[in-house]
Parts: C-alpha cells; structure tokens; sequence
C-alpha cells in the first residue's frame, strides 16, 4: 500500500472516556522527559535516553506528528504517550505507548492503545498495524493479546529479542 501523507493523516486529538489523546504541548514536556530517563519504565526500551538525547527530543517532541500525550481527562494530568508511525516496519504502521510507572495497572494504556488501533484502523483501512516490544516484557505483551494482537514475529534489535504483534484491523 503507498504511503499516507502524515499530514493529513494524523488526528489532532482522540477522546474516550476517561483519557485525552492530544498533540504534544509545551506543559507535558517535563512527563515526557521524565519517561525518556525513568529507568523503570525503560527498562524494556533500552534504558535510560543519555542527556544530550533527551535535550534534542524535548526541542522537538511538541506537536509532533503521530505522538499524543496520553491525558487524564478528570484532572488534565498527563501519564504518558503514544506514538504512531505510518510506514515504520515495511511498509506496516507501528504504535508504540509509554506510562510513567504510577500509572500502570488501571487500564490507561490499554484505553489508548485501543483508541489509537481503532482510529488508525478506520483511517487507513488494509494497512498493517504492529507494535513491537521486547520478548522478556510481559506486562506489554499481555496487553496486546488482550487487545486481540497476534505474535507476527521474532527477531533481535537493540541487542535484545523483540516480538511483533499484529493489532485486529477491525475495529473493537
């Protein structure tokens, strides 16, 4: 399938009912930073981003395309992200998610991920959709086979075995 502009492609924001999906904004940049250094939470993710990383990532992460900052819409307090990236694996679009760690085990992930997979599947209907983690992070992959993803394939990137999962291209 050709590649989608990503301009036109990408929402400016997705709601459900307890969560914001939006753009990126100046105020979420210290969450995003914390995620980007919290070892915990990557510690399936390669570890901790060094310093001058993590600078250029805060220059340029606000409003950009594909990544949300995951929001609490009780009290606008943000927990994490979630990144889509048309084109990213083979032709196959990938999403990827963060939570700082005191927002793990209440369902905020799955809630974005399921928004994310469905409005991605509605929007580009017959594309792929993967995401990818690493084989030993079972928190993440028993969250994908809740959301009805299948194991694709297993490969070694980053020096660490990794497993693709599938997402169902209808939606839930």
């Amino acid at each position: 399938m050709p590649a989608t502009p990503q301009a036109t492609w990408w929402p400016r924001s997705l709601s459900t009912p307890r969560l914001h999906l939006r753009p990126v904004e100046p105020g979420d940049v210290p969450v995003h930073s914390r995620m980007w250094t919290d070892a915990e939470v990557r510690r399936h993710l390669g570890g901790p981003v060094d310093a001058e990383v993590v600078r250029a990532r805060e220059r340029l992460c606000v409003g950009a395309p594909g990544l949300l900052s995951i929001v609490r819409r009780a009290d606008d307090e943000v927990l994490g992200s979630v990144l889509v990236q048309p084109d990213a694996r083979d032709g196959r679009t990938e999403v990827s998610y963060q939570l700082l760690p005191e927002h793990w085990g209440h369902g905020y992930a799955r809630e974005a991920v399921t928004a994310v997979a469905d409005w991605a599947t509605a929007a580009a209907p017959g594309r792929d959709l993967v995401a990818v983690t690493q084989e030993a992070n079972t928190r993440s992959r028993r969250l994908l086979e809740a959301l009805g993803a299948t194991l694709a394939e297993r490969f070694v990137e980053f020096g660490r075995a990794q497993v693709l999962y599938r997402l169902p291209t209808s939606p839930r």
